[in-house]
């Protein structure tokens, strides 16, 4: 079986997995997680990162992005274009966000303002990305689309990348192709993980 066909398969129970979480363990674990991403050393000395609005079975962002514009810090949203290619655009409260149609089936919320091009993401200060795991070196898993991998080829290699996940999807290995670029680190609602891969 290829690696393609392992993370397929992965992917799958993973989905699963967190469909099956009760609505109010979300909530909690949402509240949980922005606590521990605002404490990160590198979230507190930096002015502009990344986020993202989560889907509804995601680790949930809605706290996060509360208190990343209530400590000032400029926050850049996905916007996704033709070619599943992430642009970028600042975030100006749950207000300004529009939901878009994603290939296939499914909303997502994006926000609505300027676009500011692709490489945007390189000028940030710390990427705080989606994920559906991440391996013990690091090896982040997407969704599929190949978005996000496309994304960090952007970042510069010294940019702290943390990926946000549910505890239980931190695992020990992680199907991994040749366009997988290893992150910083993993913050669940219970901890921080932090790796040193090879780049």
């Amino acid at each position: 079986m290829t690696a393609t066909q392992d993370k397929a398969q992965l992917r799958v129970r993973l989905r699963d997995a967190r469909r099956e979480r009760d609505a109010d363990d979300r909530d909690a674990a949402a509240e949980r997680l922005a606590a521990r991403v605002l404490a990160l050393p590198e979230v507190q000395a930096a002015r502009t990162v990344t986020a993202y609005v989560s889907r509804a079975s995601e680790p949930g962002t809605e706290p996060l992005l509360r208190g990343l514009r209530e400590r000032g810090l400029r926050v850049l949203l996905p916007v996704l274009t033709e070619g599943l290619v992430l642009d970028w655009a600042e975030y100006d409260g749950e207000a300004a966000l529009v939901a878009c149609a994603l290939p296939g089936n499914g909303s997502l919320l994006e926000p609505g303002g300027a676009r500011l091009g692709a490489d945007a993401v390189a000028a940030v200060d710390v990427v705080l990305a989606p994920g559906l795991a991440v391996g013990a070196d690091g090896t982040r898993m997407g969704f599929g689309g190949g978005c996000y991998d496309r994304a960090l080829a952007l970042v510069d290699q010294a940019t702290p990348v943390a990926v946000l996940l549910y505890d239980d999807e931190v695992l020990d290995a992680v199907p991994r192709e040749s366009h997988d670029r290893p992150v910083t680190m993993v913050v669940t609602p219970e901890r921080v993980v932090r790796f040193s891969p090879v780049r």
